[in-house]
């Protein structure tokens, strides 16, 4: 068998991993978009490595857009099987996919006008609302824990791995020959102790595993403080200064924890009486359906919805819907929080809120996850003093904060304990995806110290034979 990894591979975006099995069945692990790259960024999105027509089966870990966004290009371009996933993944792909659709339409629409009086070829979306909606007949869910033959000689079983909403960890068992290779793609590994949804569960042993690697030297703060450390920047920038606190979020997954910890604040009446808006449509359906599925949280969650109906509500709460009503807070004055996507900060509602007000000494944008060091929110984290934004330049004049506390990615401890179910002396090949060289290399160092073997860093595009 053959694995070649085309995304996602010494970068953080486009997860796609191809299994040649030796019967001449091929099978993609996601399908991601690349995002945040700057100008190389469409490129990459249009180079996939490998025929589309060939695949024979998707298997998908979760529905962040860095993991399923391509899909719609891959069935508009040949691919005509199944997409494996769980329940609640294949809910929030087809919300997320649509949207992506959408932005790309959108964006295309404002470079053809510019390309059009220049006298340039015009430009198409990778695909277009329509064409994401075509291929949602080929989702096909499978309930976390429960094994089930998706092609000749290969079963999947989904394991909870605590990233977000209906992420898995995927353990496939492939007849190779007389013997049985058990590979094991982590997608992406969340916290355990997360705010909201249970912690990763144990997998089976394997042989090969291919594994996320995002914060492999780092650490993150303790949650507990997240609380804490909303409230100050709220209190500094609202009260005292009178200004926006302005946080990018991804609607997936942050912008829930978010909300959450604000509705904690207010369960301890320790919040601010402000107006707090979730400035993001996409935002807010996906809150919607996330609230529909609460046997994915944790304990301690569960036992507050006995006593709190709405953890994702509380007083002052406002979400935006129409873009009319998303000016109209570019225009105001007024001392408020905006919490809207994208996460990185490269489109989507956030780029307008950041332009209008990042030349304000009274504002804080605050970044709370990983960007990519290209994007918008990349180079405000890496403390660039003027920015582009929408083709202008612009001073840097708010003030940039940041909060490591609320990562749905885990630190290194969090991946070293997922791994702790495994047996090294059993693990024959391991591949560290998903993740910068720079933090990859010492995370390798790490799983040599806990006994694994052979431990790779692929490069895009690179082929392995296992």
């Amino acid at each position: 068998m053959k694995i070649s990894f085309h995304g996602a591979a010494r970068t953080v975006t486009g997860s796609k991993h191809l299994l040649h099995l030796n019967n001449g069945k091929k099978i993609l692990l996601d399908c991601g978009m690349f995002q945040g790259l700057g100008k190389d960024t469409m490129p990459m999105n249009n180079e996939w490595g490998f025929e589309p027509s060939e695949i024979n089966v998707v298997v998908l870990s979760h529905a962040h857009v860095d993991h399923c966004g391509l899909l719609p290009k891959l069935v508009k371009e040949g691919f005509e099987g199944k997409i494996w996933c769980t329940p609640p993944t294949a809910e929030l792909a087809k919300v997320l996919l649509i949207d992506s659709a959408k932005i790309q339409e959108m964006d295309v629409m404002h470079v053809n006008k510019r390309r059009a009086k220049e006298g340039r070829e015009l430009i198409t979306p990778l695909y277009t609302q329509e064409e994401a909606m075509a291929m949602f007949p080929q989702f096909s869910v499978l309930d976390y824990n429960q094994e089930t033959v998706i092609d000749e000689g290969v079963s999947l079983l989904f394991t909870d791995c605590g990233h977000i909403l209906g992420s898995a960890a995927v353990n496939l068992k492939i007849q190779d020959g007389k013997e049985t290779l058990r590979l094991t793609f982590s997608g992406d590994v969340g916290r355990y102790r997360d705010l909201i949804l249970r912690s990763p569960q144990p997998f089976p042993q394997a042989d090969i595993i291919l594994m996320e690697s995002t914060y492999g030297n780092a650490l993150h703060d303790l949650n507990t403080v997240a609380a804490d450390k909303i409230l100050n920047h709220i209190v500094d920038t609202c009260l005292k200064h009178k200004g926006k606190l302005i946080i990018p979020a991804f609607s997936l997954g942050r912008t829930q924890e978010l909300l959450f910890l604000l509705n904690r604040l207010e369960l301890e009446k320790r919040l601010p009486p402000l107006n707090y808006y979730v400035d993001s449509p996409l935002s807010i359906h996906v809150t919607e359906i996330i609230k529909t599925h609460p046997e994915c949280f944790n304990k301690s969650l569960q036992k507050l919805l006995l006593k709190d109906e709405d953890v994702f509500g509380f007083k002052g709460l406002q979400f935006v819907r129409e873009a009319s009503e998303s000016k109209k807070l570019n225009e105001s004055k007024e001392p408020c929080v905006i919490i809207s996507a994208s996460g990185m900060a490269e489109a989507g509602r956030v780029k307008h809120h950041i332009k209008h007000n990042i030349g304000d000494t009274r504002n804080t944008i605050l970044i709370v996850g990983y960007c990519e060091p290209h994007s918008l929110g990349g180079k405000l984290r890496n403390g660039a003093k003027q920015v582009t934004i929408f083709g202008e330049l612009m001073e840097v004049r708010a003030n940039i904060a940041m909060m490591n506390s609320l990562s749905a990615h885990g630190d290194y401890e969090d991946l070293c304990q997922w791994l702790a179910c495994q047996d090294p002396n059993l693990v024959s090949k391991f591949f560290l995806v998903h993740g910068e060289y720079d933090n990859q290399m010492p995370f390798r160092d790490r799983l040599y110290r806990k006994g694994f073997k052979d431990v790779e860093i692929p490069s895009l595009h690179e082929t392995v034979v296992v």
